[in-house]
């Protein structure tokens, strides 16, 4: 992960469906394409959930973390 440096930082833990995702998308929107944005989740439906939702509004997912309890994404805003 040193080698990707993440434009911000989202932290979500603590949070449970639908909040890491509606957060998720809040700050993408912010973002200008290319950017890089880190998520750090705890709740074990968020690999699914925002896997789902990169897909679906076509960024991209460069890579996922499984730390313990916790998620950490890194996804590139690709539009």
């Amino acid at each position: 992960m040193s080698d990707i440096n993440p434009t911000k930082t989202l932290d979500v833990r603590g949070l449970y469906c639908p909040e890491p995702v509606f957060r998720t998308k809040i700050e993408m929107d912010k973002l200008s394409v290319g950017n890089v944005l880190k998520i750090i989740a705890d709740d074990p439906d968020a690999e699914e959930d925002i896997t789902r939702w990169v897909d679906r509004n076509g960024h991209d997912l460069i890579k996922l973390i499984k730390e313990d309890n916790q998620l950490i994404f890194l996804i590139k805003k690709s539009k």
